[in-house]
């Protein structure tokens, strides 16, 4: 048991280094950047965003205040947003041979076993017939073909994913992240399209992941990429 716990602590606390995700939600009126893993919703250090964008309907720019709270960060748009996009930046990680994570490149951490730098995007819709403007600043990026809001549920929105800025193939596609993390639902073709079932009539929080190998770097030897595309599957009724 000794042994266990040590190596179950790396393993659950690698899921939070690798597998975590970035969305956003409304809550109690505001924008909140979530992180987290299916229904997890985790405290994070607000200062890795490293950047937050709100657009109108036709994809013109809207001034945003990024609020850094202590322990997640909230999004505050001079005006209601059409749509709402999220960076975040963890950091380079390495693992070491006694199975621990440390916030370092593997220049500072030499007999690192493991070594990688992930970043989180996090794609938001809120009204139906937006026009989506350039998003290059997302290196991973799901981009709905369809309006997602008029797609209903139980029915395929197709999608492109786009890792710096180029079509993605056998890029796998959570329909579900919040509430079957693990269950696949599609993967992209050789154009880097797909089609995803609209689960919920409430929020749904499509998601992918990619990592990519990176070379001559002195600090890393993977790129870990996180992508998620929400929006409500009904318009909002009162």
């Amino acid at each position: 048991m000794k042994k266990t716990l040590p190596l179950l602590a790396a393993a659950l606390f690698a899921g939070q280094v690798d597998a975590h995700g970035l969305w956003t939600e409304q809550r109690r009126g505001n924008i909140e950047a979530i992180y987290g893993h299916g229904a997890e919703d985790n405290a994070f250090k607000a200062e890795k965003i490293s950047g937050a964008w709100a657009y109108d309907g036709r994809g013109k720019m809207i001034p945003v205040t990024l609020k850094r709270l202590d322990d997640h960060a909230r999004l505050e748009p001079l005006k209601p947003p059409a749509v709402v996009a999220v960076a975040l930046d963890n950091g380079p990680w390495s693992l070491t041979p006694d199975q621990q994570w440390i916030n370092q490149g593997r220049s500072k951490v030499p007999t690192s076993t493991k070594s990688l730098h992930t970043f989180k995007y996090s794609l938001a819709i809120y009204h139906q017939g937006v026009s989506l403007p350039a998003l290059d600043q997302l290196k991973m990026v799901i981009l709905p073909e369809a309006d997602p809001l008029e797609v209903g549920v139980g029915k395929r929105l197709p999608v492109r994913v786009l890792v710096d800025g180029k079509p993605a193939a056998g890029i796998e596609l959570i329909g579900d992240y919040r509430g079957a993390p693990h269950q696949i639902s599609a993967v992209t073709d050789s154009a880097g399209r797909a089609q995803v079932m609209v689960r919920n009539e409430g929020l749904n929080i499509i998601a992918a992941e990619a990592n990519l190998p990176v070379a001559n770097d002195a600090d890393i030897e993977t790129r870990g990429l996180f992508s998620s595309l929400t929006f409500l599957g009904e318009a909002h009724r009162e």
